[in-house]
C-alpha cells in the first residue's frame, strides 16, 4: 500500500543540469529585466517592482553558490 503513494519519476528529471548555464541564464535574465527600465511605462511602480525580480533571480544565483561551497546542497543536483 505505501508502494501505490510513492512519487513516480522520468529517468530525465533525475538526471542533473547544466548548472553554469542555469546561472549563467538568471544572470543574463537579470540584465534583460533590469533593460525593461526603457520601456513605455510611466511611474515608478513598475521599476520596483523590475528591480524586485532582477535582484531575486541574482540572489537565487548567490545563494546557491554559497550553499554549495558551503557543502549543504549536493553537487549532482
Amino acid at each position: 500500500m505505501a508502494a501505490d503513494q510513492e512519487p513516480v519519476y522520468a529517468p530525465d528529471q533525475l538526471k542533473p543540469g547544466n548548472r553554469k548555464r542555469a546561472r549563467r541564464a538568471a544572470l543574463i535574465s537579470a540584465v534583460v529585466i533590469l533593460l525593461f527600465f526603457w520601456g513605455n511605462h510611466e511611474g515608478n511602480t513598475e521599476n520596483v517592482w523590475l528591480i524586485i525580480f532582477a535582484l531575486g533571480l541574482v540572489a537565487a544565483v548567490i545563494v546557491d553558490a554559497v550553499l554549495r561551497r558551503n557543502g549543504l546542497k549536493p553537487e549532482d543536483q
